[in-house]
């Protein structure tokens, strides 16, 4: 149990009194009003004896009686009502609160801190309040008057007469049958006659004369003059006089409030232990002193209450009123017309009555008791008996165990001995004479025990139990085993609550005051029954005391029955305590996991709270079962949020004007918040498909963010002239938890942006979001202006300088996670801040049958909603931004970098580009050529210029050459409506190359350019505001089949230069997916004819191998090569070798074809390709022009990119040393600069139509006799092999050309007639004249060392081929110029027929300034065969 302000001693003590009645005639009452007191009232605060009294027990032994108190009440002769008594108690428990401010008992239990109020005052209030509203009982005496005061005043005409009158009225209401309360000790009360005299209005001569005929009528003893109202009513300055009735009577105003209304009486309780006390009579009293005994202030007021259940929203309505009363009644001076004196005068009354007249009686009537059953107790047992059968003339004949259970036992008549040694034991009792108190206790449990007469005996036990508890030195232990008889049989066998109450209520103090606080729990516990609310949660309220306060405290069990206790209170109506006790549990349950048990605690606090007007609490207590992950059934969870929304409606709707308040639903993923800057994409409108550019549907894929920065770089730049500026940041669109946040974003005056805001919700309900909007502060700035100091601040307010669109209904099924887009369209440069978002929070009516449905019922939700709660408030988004770890400082501590995405700088405003594709293909050949169109539109208010696009396959599309002539502008007329310029041609040209030329600048190729980033060519390099164009773009399937995704950055500028945004781009990613056509080989070897047809020596054949490697799925029917180019510096296709007569090359699946082709060395200017067109159809393609000639040149440039980055890693060792050069003049010999394209058409079946597709595909020819291809070759895999470790060695670069490359230094070539005729009889010698052609390959001087000398000395050769000489010079040296061809004259000499080999001279070559490096035979690799035939 909580502490208490008394001492158990002082508590038994003041629970029983003697009890003085108290009988005043109607002036006395008027004289005692004008201080605004009853005659009771006014001796109340004087009641407690201040020094010892003296009094001798039965044995003659002097008793000493400390600290006594005595209680004065008003007569009354109705019993209170059980439900009126509940009403008082009710009120009482409900005024006594916690003092504001008192600071808690702080208990440590475990893991516990738990902040406990030490005392419970409420419950202390009750306990005074149930003792002494106790109606007084015939089986005991202490609520019975011992004595009777008379009170009669000194102004009255005759005294003596009213003193006879209340004389007799007192022994009418004793002694009649017409009166059957109060009860009284003995039939002999005592009278003491009290004669009030006012002293500021009587005569005190006549007041002490009629006093003195009191004391001879009625002897000193039992007399008492009282003066009162020694201050005079008009009092001026006054001095302080202290009010000693404020304390009693404070809590009277609970009663006084009815009594004022409907009757004249009312109760007073009070803290001192007195009974029930009328409010006196008022002033104008109908029916003179019979009135007095009408009424009990305790009746209802209404016959239909007598039940006494009370509902509990009563006391909400009635608890206003109580302190209204209380306040009223506080604010009354009482005591007004008496001085300090007239204080002590009272004081000394009292005094005088208890030593005087009540101790004296009561000392005698113990004396004659204990006289008259001395005299008994000399009888037999048998005796007595018989005496009690002859005197107890009302006794029950005795019954059965079991039927005396159930009548709870006898009743006696008052004359009964046994009741006298209750009479005598309860007198001693309040007189403090607890030893002989027991042992009459003690005689009288057994006689009743004898008797079954169980109720008696109950009462007897329960007063013995206390009397051996207080009895001084404590010579027996507490018999707490009496109590539980008595409670027990009160309970059970008796039936009567009340009383089994007083037992536990006493019990369980003296067991607190033994620390026996287990014993004390259980027995509190054990009176909690469903009859009363209000008593079973007090009592379980200090049965949770008693478990806290044991010596290992039982906190869970604490906590357990506060809840109970906090049930109880409501169900009792006592929201406050009720309140106070389920916010002392929750200390004990939070954060512990008990979740469904907080979601309950935290649900009554919340309707608790909210009754009681405490709104911030109730909407504290509703959030916290929200927002934790609640294991709550959906039906519960949809009563819990609209409570919630409730709650919050009034909380709202006290101060509407006030600041929007935080809601704790929706959940919402802040570090999810995603914010796009931009207009949405245009769908795509049949053949117009819109650039895919950037939005929030598509997923942040880091290496395709990265891709496009290094596009960007890439732009930017060529446009600043191959250097990227310092202040460069790389445009980011769409800004996500992945992407660089520490720098403002960039957003455009008039663009909108929208805000991507992760909602979850964790409920099992649906919510519904109703009037959906960002909430931002905006600071204007104009950043052309340097000094800007003025700034404003805005709130949600100013549609003028930000629009903000709101979404009228989002609804959020259970446990979802759904986006909502937010837009802000911005009208003014300056600072944004987002701060989060603001909406109506809702529920759905009928919310169970929505759940899981499609979001998109947009209407039906609506007509819904209007039946649901919603409040207003918002939630803020706050991002925390990246760890940072950079420096030793950030890796040692925890800190975090800033977090830029909802504060973008609104700048000027810009051009914007919209760009669509027409007739954009998603399926190609490889290799195959299509065009369509680029439309760009400029949707800004701003022109746009230095439009470019960037790529990293380049190779891919093409918008044509720089010269209109050079560009088609749209397909032309001729056959099949091709791609390509075409020209028809005429049957002599076929299979010879017909000539045109190029520079590869003309297509935006240029040897320091980047060939990723292309200008595309606007008239006038601007797009006016509102203005669109259409260019053609020709593209070219890939070489390798699949699905590739090809990234297209636009960039354009605006024309005014812009401080913060200086361009903007537009991303697009064409899919397009290759299927397989064409595979294309070739090879290149030198031509062993020396000459061509014009005389020029160095030509070469070109073998074109074209397999089709189609599969039959595409519905591809076969591919016609239609024209095969060559485009070189250096070289050219002169004609074609037939091999067929075939006009066309037709292939089917899987067929191949080799065409063979003569190339010669042509003309070479700087920069410019010689293009040679060898046609097979009808129609000529202009190589050279768009868009041939443009895919060539874009292959070409990125085949050389990927030379570059080879080459680069060997060149770098040897370029210091001078024989590189030399090695270089040679292995250019061996070099080839020479380019195929094979333009071919496809015939397509498709829809049971033929379509004809047409392409090319470029094989790049470098090195002779080595094949090249027209795809990119895939390196094989090598077989696994074992590891070696091995030093490395510096391997010197090669210093030696290769005898491959050395052997291309010369060709050589023999010329002679294949058979000659000689008639050996007439000359036995034959002479055969040979021409031995050398030219020089290479771009320098060569020295040539000829020697004929050679012999060919294998044994194979000279069985094949017969021996000869060569005659004449054996060797010869000759210096040949570059590109030089020179001819030697030589003779062989044959002495007889046969098949001779005449490639035996041996060639010597070195270059001419170099003195004897790479000197080596140049071998011709074919036998020069020669037949001599005999005549």
């Amino acid at each position: 149990m909580a502490q208490c302000v008394q001492s158990v001693q002082e508590f038994l003590q003041d629970a029983f009194v003697p009890l003085v009645a108290a009988l005043c005639s109607d002036e006395a009452e008027r004289l005692t009003r004008r201080n605004g007191l009853s005659f009771a009232e006014l001796v109340k605060p004087f009641c407690r004896l201040t020094s010892e009294v003296h009094m001798r027990d039965p044995n003659n032994q002097l008793h000493i009686i400390k600290n006594l108190k005595i209680a004065v009440n008003n007569i009354i002769t109705h019993p209170p009502q059980p439900g009126a008594i509940r009403k008082l108690l009710n009120d009482v428990v409900s005024v006594s609160q916690p003092a504001e401010g008192l600071v808690a008992n702080v208990i440590t239990a475990g893991d516990y801190d738990l902040n406990i109020s030490a005392t419970t005052p409420w419950f202390e209030s009750y306990r005074e309040s149930f003792l002494q509203s106790m109606p007084a009982s015939d089986h005991e005496f202490l609520n019975h008057y011992v004595a009777c005061m008379l009170v009669v005043s000194s102004s009255e005409p005759e005294p003596v007469e009213q003193f006879l009158k209340l004389s007799q009225e007192q022994h009418r209401i004793q002694h009649s049958s017409d009166y059957l309360y109060p009860k009284w000790f003995i039939p002999n009360t005592l009278k003491y006659y009290v004669l009030l005299h006012d002293v500021s209005a009587g005569e005190e001569q006549r007041a002490d004369s009629i006093y003195e005929e009191m004391k001879q009528r009625y002897g000193t003893q039992g007399c008492y003059l009282l003066k009162i109202n020694s201050r005079v009513s008009n009092r001026g300055v006054d001095e302080q006089i202290p009010d000693p009735w404020s304390q009693y009577l404070q809590k009277n105003s609970i009663q006084n409030q009815e009594s004022y209304e409907d009757g004249p009486y009312t109760v007073i309780s009070n803290k001192s232990a007195d009974h029930l006390i009328s409010d006196g009579l008022d002033i104008d009293i109908r029916d003179g002193l019979s009135n007095n005994f009408k009424a009990h202030p305790l009746q209802l007021d209404h016959p239909s209450d007598t039940s006494g259940t009370l509902d509990g929203t009563d006391f909400i309505k009635t608890t206003p009123s109580l302190h209204e009363s209380k306040k009223s009644s506080s604010g009354t001076p009482h005591g007004a017309c008496l001085t300090l004196t007239d204080h002590d005068r009272i004081r000394q009354f009292i005094q005088e009555f208890t030593f005087r007249g009540l101790l004296p009686h009561i000392e005698k009537t113990i004396r004659q008791l204990n006289d008259q059953l001395i005299s008994r107790k000399g009888l037999s047992r048998s005796l007595f008996s018989a005496t009690k059968k002859w005197f107890g003339g009302g006794k029950v004949p005795e019954k059965s165990i079991n039927e005396l259970k159930n009548t709870s036992g006898l009743l006696y008549p008052p004359e009964a001995p046994e009741l006298q040694i209750r009479k005598m034991a309860d007198l001693c009792f309040l007189v403090q004479h607890y030893e002989l108190a027991y042992s009459c206790y003690h005689t009288a449990k057994k006689d009743f025990l004898n008797d079954q007469a169980m109720f008696y005996a109950a009462g007897a036990l329960e007063m013995a139990a206390v009397s051996a508890f207080l009895q001084p030195g404590a010579p027996r232990p507490y018999p707490a085993h009496y109590m539980d008889t008595a409670i027990q049989t009160y309970r059970d066998i008796c039936k009567n609550m009340v009383l089994a109450e007083r037992c536990v209520l006493l019990s369980a103090e003296i067991l607190k005051s033994q620390s026996k606080y287990s014993e004390a729990a259980a027995l509190l516990i054990r009176l909690t029954s469903e009859d009363s609310d209000l008593r079973s949660a007090l009592l379980l309220e200090q049965a949770a005391h008693c478990f806290i306060n044991m010596k290992s405290p039982m906190v869970r069990k604490f906590a357990f029955h506060m809840i109970l206790a906090g049930h109880r209170f409501s169900k009792a109506g006592q929201k406050k305590h009720a309140l106070r006790c389920y916010c002392q549990a929750m200390q004990v349950y939070k954060g512990k996991g008990w979740s469904l048990a907080e979601d309950h605690i935290n649900f009554t606090i919340g309707r608790q709270s909210f009754t009681l007007r405490q709104l911030d609490n109730a909407v504290s207590a509703f959030r916290h079962i929200l927002i934790n992950d609640s294991k709550q059934p959906a039906a519960q969870q949809g009563a819990f949020l609209r409570e919630y929304l409730y709650v919050y409606k009034n909380v709202t709707q006290l101060s509407p004007d006030g600041p929007l308040p935080q809601l704790p639903l929706p959940y919402i993923n802040s570090s999810a918040t995603r914010v796009f800057f931009g207009h949405n994409r245009r769908p795509a409108e049949g053949e117009k498909q819109a650039a895919t550019h950037i939005s929030l549907d598509q997923e942040y894929d880091s290496e395709s963010s990265q891709q496009w920065k290094e596009l960007e770089e890439q732009v930017v730049a060529v446009a600043n002239k191959g250097i990227i500026p310092s202040n460069f940041q790389p445009t980011q669109y769409c800004l996500n938890s992945y992407s660089d946040n520490s720098r403002f974003p960039l957003a455009v005056v008039e663009e909108p942006i929208t805000v991507e805001v992760a909602f979850r919700n964790p409920l099992k309900v649906p919510l519904l979001l109703t009037d959906l909007s960002l909430l931002w502060k905006f600071q204007p700035k104009d950043f052309n202006v340097k000094h800007n100091e003025e700034t404003k601040e805005l709130g949600v307010c100013g549609s003028d300088v930000i629009g903000a669109e709101v979404i009228a209904e989002f609804l959020i099924n259970s446990e979802e996670t759904k986006m909502a887009r937010l837009k802000l369209f911005p009208h003014q440069t300056g600072e944004l801040h987002i701060l989060g978002v603001v909406y109506n929070l809702g529920t759905i009516q009928g919310s169970t049958a929505l759940d899981g449905l499609d979001p998109s019922i947009g209407m039906q939700t609506g007509k819904l909603v209007s039946n649901g709660l919603s409040v207003r408030g918002r939630q803020d988004l706050e991002i925390q931004g990246p760890r940072l770890n950079n420096t030793k400082e950030e890796k040692t501590s925890i800190k975090y970098g800033p977090d830029r995405r909802l504060d973008p700088i609104i700048t000027e405003e810009m051009p914007l580009l919209e760009v669509f594709f027409i007739n954009f293909p998603t399926g190609l050949l490889c290799g195959e050529i299509r065009k369509a169109y680029v439309e760009f539109v400029n949707v800004s208010k701003c022109p746009l210029t230095a439009l470019k696009v960037v790529s990293k396959h380049p190779e891919f599309f093409t918008f044509g050459g720089n010269t209109a002539i050079l560009t088609p502008l749209s397909p032309s007329a001729s056959e099949n409506c091709s791609a390509y310029k075409t020209v028809v041609t005429d049957s002599t040209s076929l299979h010879t190359a017909l000539l045109s030329s190029a520079s590869s600048g003309d297509f935006g190729v240029g040897t320091g350019s980047q060939p990723e980033v292309i200008h595309v060519p606007l008239l006038d390099s601007v797009l006016l505001p509102g203005a669109s164009v259409q260019l053609p773009m020709w593209l070219r399937g890939p070489d390798e089949e699949g699905v590739h995704e090809i990234n297209f950055l636009f960039y354009y500028e605006s024309i005014r230069k812009h401080s913060k945004m200086c361009h903007r781009v537009l991303r697009h990613t064409a899919v397009i997916c290759t299927s397989r056509s064409l595979n294309v080989r070739a090879t290149v070897s030198r031509s062993n004819a020396l000459e061509d047809e014009e005389g020029r020596g160095d030509n070469m054949l070109v073998f074109v191998d074209v397999e089709n490697i189609n599969t039959s799925e595409t519905g591809v029917k076969e591919f016609h090569v239609v024209q095969v180019s060559s485009n070189s510096k250096h070289w050219k296709l002169q004609k074609s070798v037939k091999v067929s007569e075939d006009k066309d090359t037709k292939l089917a699946s899987r067929e191949r074809a080799k065409l063979c082709f003569k190339a010669v060395r042509c003309k070479s200017f700087d920069e410019t390709y010689t293009f040679a067109d060898i046609v097979f159809g009808n129609e000529q393609i202009i190589s050279s022009a768009s868009p041939c000639a443009d895919f060539f040149f874009r292959s070409l440039s990125s085949q050389l990119k990927r030379a570059h980055v080879q080459s680069n890693t060997h060149a770098s060792q040897a370029a210091a040393k001078q024989s590189f050069e030399a090695v270089r003049l040679i292995q250019k010999c061996s070099e080839v600069d020479l380019n195929i394209v094979v333009l071919w058409k496809a015939y397509v079946v498709e829809d049971s139509k033929q379509l004809i597709l047409e392409g090319q595909h470029h094989v790049a020819l470098h090195t002779i006799g080595k094949e090249a291809f027209s795809f990119p070759q895939k390196l094989e895999q090598p077989e696994m092999v074992l590891l070696k470790f091995f030093r490395p060695e510096n391997t010197p670069a090669p210093t030696r050309p290769t005898p491959e490359q050395l052997s291309n230094l010369i060709k050589t070539s023999l010329r002679y007639p294949e058979s000659f005729n000689h008639s050996f009889h007439q000359k036995s010698l034959c002479l055969v004249p040979v021409t031995l052609l050398l030219s020089n390959c290479s771009q320098a001087d060569v020295d040539v060392i000829i020697d004929l000398r050679h012999k060919t000395t294998s044994p194979e050769a000279l069985e094949v081929h017969g021996s000869f000489t060569w005659l004449g010079q054996t060797q010869y040296k000759l210096q040949l110029k570059s590109q030089e061809v020179y001819s030697l004259q030589l003779k062989a000499c044959f002495v007889h027929t046969g098949v001779y080999n005449l490639g035996t001279p041996r060639v010597f070559a070195k270059l001419a300034d170099q003195v004897t490096l790479f000197e080596t035979s140049q071998q011709n690799s074919m036998p020069a065969l020669i037949i001599i035939n005999n005549i």
